[in-house]
């Protein structure tokens, strides 16, 4: 119903915020304010304020903020009207009356929520009667308590079909009513109606206010389907609701972590041993709905910091869904919006690793629980032949349609960024041989790592300023390209402008349009504007090829300068610790000064290879190990060639 404006202001004027919040939470005078540890994370200082001269709250932990209204809705899992009504009595005033449909609609969803809370009931005492001993000792085997099948209010439906119904209409609840909310079906051809649920276990289904709406029953023998559940209705809508939420929400707002499993019996299993974060959808697949309410759960802080864990079982069936459920996910990814992935030890389910290993068995399980992006690198890697540029190029193709999957540019960008990477180093690890040019294949020595060179933030303007204005470069340089370690801010247009111009040569017109297509544009008017050109005019368009070669030579070497120093430094200062590989590095080191003596030609490379001559001998010296010394003609250049 509508609650009017005014009336609101009415109650918080006559309802100090701080009697509503006192009544649960102990109180400390701060000044004209109060506060208290914040009931909805957890914390050892009080960071949550009660403002009464205002009528709000706020925690400056957790960002949570609201009025009376908001709190008693988060707090106490009301719905927004019955918070009214509740504050409507404290502050001694009557509710406005809602329209005349307004408050026939309301009538009518009382009539059906009255039906399913006396059905549950009667569920509830079916289950303890004689006709419900199976349904009793099958709980029991299965681990559960009374305390567990109480609090969980289990049930059970008898085999007679007009049970239901006739216990049900005694106590006032009309057919059509029981009919609606799926208690009890009417046959085609005008037989009398029968109860949807025979001879099953009942778990009722709440919203996560506790109010009962719908229902699963398992079949305890005979034909028919596992599980059933409510056909939806005016309370219930399946894709909405997740079972357990009514508890889950309260032990996730103490700072537990949401945990989606499979079924009912799994919620029960992890909540009654303490993981009472524990949710499951209804017989169908995570949708959309119930992953944001599984969000709105948690604050945003311990949403990036422990995002609801999806656990599936370790069996094929287990990662088909988990491969299914990471599609789903990758459009909603924000943020403030992810979730980890974690598989059980294999022919496990949640119920039966807490019956066998307990609680702690459990809690081993969900800590290696994986981020998404690496589960999403995992499901498109493993198992797959990578051997051939071919097989690579599918893998990567396959990579890149689930990223483009993702509808937030900043995530879609950090997602294509780490995922290259890891693309890159999977390429780099697996080059079976390198060629001469003339004879035999011979064997490669294994990969070498990257050599990481940080770059200033203006160095880095320059190379990529170069690189888009000068695509050209990209062919002779793009692995000296890829090994610069750019600031965060534009590691993504550098892992953009990298892949588009491994996938086909384009000049730098067709480069900055591709690239503004992708949503680039403000990007790439700062790195191309004044703040570049005005220190280096070299980067502009018009410069020669020559010169631009020239220019980013220049830029490398400093910074490969500036790496080398710090070696040369740490090797003086102390030479055990390049002991485990110094051979490698002085190896390494040798290659690339008889690779610039035999390539360059002009004094700047020249210098630049002498410095790391340099580097390699001192080393080599602190180590008293020798440099290998080979002839000019028997070493090999970076592709091969004598």
């Amino acid at each position: 119903m509508t609650i009017p404006t005014a009336f609101l202001d009415e109650i918080r004027a006559r309802v100090p915020l701080s009697d509503i919040v006192g009544r649960r939470l102990r109180l400390q005078r701060a000044g004209r304010e109060w506060k208290a540890p914040c009931p909805f994370h957890q914390e050892k200082t009080p960071s949550f304020y009660i403002n009464d001269q205002k009528s709000f709250f706020h925690c400056f932990g957790c960002g949570a903020h609201g009025d009376a209204v908001g709190f008693l809705m988060r707090h106490d899992g009301m719905a927004f009207p019955e918070a009214v009504e509740q504050l409507a009595g404290l502050a001694g005033l009557e509710m406005p009356r809602p329209e005349p449909e307004e408050q026939k609609k309301y009538d009518r969803l009382k009539l059906l929520a009255d039906a399913l809370e006396s059905a549950t009931k009667w569920f509830e005492m079916q289950l303890h009667a004689p006709s419900g001993r199976g349904a009793l000792a099958y709980l029991k085997g299965r681990g559960l308590d009374n305390r567990t099948i109480s609090e969980f209010r289990l049930g059970y439906a008898p085999p007679a079909g007009d049970a239901i119904r006739a216990a049900l209409t005694v106590q006032g609840h009309e057919e059509t009513i029981l009919e609606e909310v799926g208690l009890i079906r009417r046959p085609d051809d005008g037989r009398a109606p029968y109860g949807f649920f025979r001879n099953r276990v009942i778990f009722p289904v709440s919203d996560k206010r506790g109010r009962v709406i719908a229902f699963g029953g398992r079949i305890l023998e005979g034909d028919g389907p596992k599980y059933v559940n409510s056909p939806e209705h005016a309370l219930f809508h399946k894709g909405s609701v997740l079972y357990g939420m009514a508890r889950a929400r309260a032990a996730i707002g103490k700072g537990e972590r949401p945990i989606v499993v499979e079924g009912y019996m799994d919620v029960i299993s992890f909540q009654a041993a303490g993981l009472g974060g524990a949710v499951a959808p209804l017989g169908t697949a995570l949708g959309e709905a119930q992953l944001v309410e599984l969000w709105k759960a948690q604050d945003e802080k311990a949403q990036r910091e422990s995002p609801p864990i999806l656990c599936f079982d370790g069996d094929n069936a287990g990662r088909r869904a988990a491969a299914r459920a990471i599609e789903r996910i990758l459009p909603l990814l924000g943020p403030s919006r992810s979730v980890s992935v974690a598989f059980l030890p294999q022919g496990e389910d949640p119920d039966s690793l807490v019956r066998t290993g307990g609680a702690a068995a459990a809690r081993r399980a969900l800590e290696g629980a994986s981020p998404l992006i690496d589960a999403v690198w995992q499901f498109s890697t493993e198992g797959r032949p990578l051997a051939t540029p071919e097989q690579r190029a599918g893998l990567w193709a396959e990579l890149d349609a689930q990223i483009r999957m993702i509808a937030d540019s900043q995530v879609q960008s950090l997602y294509r960024v780490d995922l290259r990477r890891r693309f890159d180093a999977l390429f780099l690890d697996r080059r079976p041989f390198v060629s001469r040019g003339r004879g035999a294949p011979f064997a490669a020595p294994g990969p070498r790592p990257r050599q990481v060179r940080p770059a200033s933030v203006m160095e880095a303007r320059i190379i990529l300023a170069l690189m888009i204005n000068h695509p050209f470069l990209f062919d002779e340089l793009s692995e000296s390209f890829a090994e610069i370690t750019l600031p965060e801010m534009w590691e993504p247009l550098r892992c953009a402008v990298f892949e588009a111009l491994t996938a086909e040569p384009l000049d730098a017109e067709a480069l900055g349009l591709h690239l503004r297509s992708e949503g680039f544009g403000p990007i790439l008017d700062d790195i191309l504007g004044p703040a570049t050109t005005q220190n280096a005019r070299f980067v502009k368009p018009e410069t020669t090829g020559e010169e631009v070669r020239a220019y980013w030579l220049d830029i490398w070497e400093r910074m490969d300068r500036r790496r080398l120093d710090q070696e040369l430094a740490i090797a003086r200062s102390d030479p055990n610790r390049f002991e485990d590989q110094a051979m490698e590095r002085i190896s390494k080191l040798g290659e690339r000064v008889y690779y610039g003596a035999a390539k360059g030609t002009d004094e700047r490379t020249r210098i630049f290879v002498d410095h790391e001559s340099m580097v390699a001998h001192v080393i080599a010296e602190a180590l008293k190990a020798p440099v290998k010394n080979r002839p000019n003609d028997e070493v090999l250049s970076r592709d091969g060639e004598l």
